[in-house]
């Protein structure tokens, strides 16, 4: 089981890991074992609540594919276990963003004194730009 929030994990069935050979230097041993990790998670075919579902797609942007499948990504450490659980947190953060609703946006209006701070902005940089223009010479 990854655990998500204290409240909802994820079942390992629902998970897959693929273990690949690490790209870079590493002489020998990076030629034979396979560390890097590829994880991958079907987001509609997973048990998650349908808005969490639709915050999650959002949220994952380019790691997600057509099909709805997040494919994380690890191989910045040496041995395969750590790689393991360093692409099973990164899921289980994403998640757990999704499953935290956003704060309604409370619409405000500027003060008055901001207002007027803003506009005294305007007319200083009006007339600056008023003062420029074409240098006239002596003709002559």
């Amino acid at each position: 089981m990854l655990i998500i929030t204290p409240t909802f994990a994820l079942p390992e069935d629902q998970l897959d890991e693929r273990f690949v050979r690490a790209s870079g230097p590493g002489g020998q041993h990076v030629n034979k074992v396979a560390t890097a990790v590829e994880l991958r998670f079907s987001v509609p075919a997973s048990a998650l609540p349908g808005e969490v579902k639709s915050r999650l797609t959002a949220l994952a942007g380019r790691r997600i594919s057509a099909e709805g499948v997040i494919l994380i990504d690890s191989r910045e450490h040496r041995s395969q276990t750590d790689n393991r659980e360093a692409a099973r947190e990164r899921l289980a953060a994403l998640i757990a963003r999704a499953f935290r609703r956003p704060r309604p946006r409370k619409a405000t209006k500027p003060s008055r004194v901001s207002r007027e701070r803003r506009l005294d902005a305007k007319g200083l940089r009006a007339r600056v730009k008023a003062r420029r223009g074409r240098v006239r010479g002596n003709e002559g």
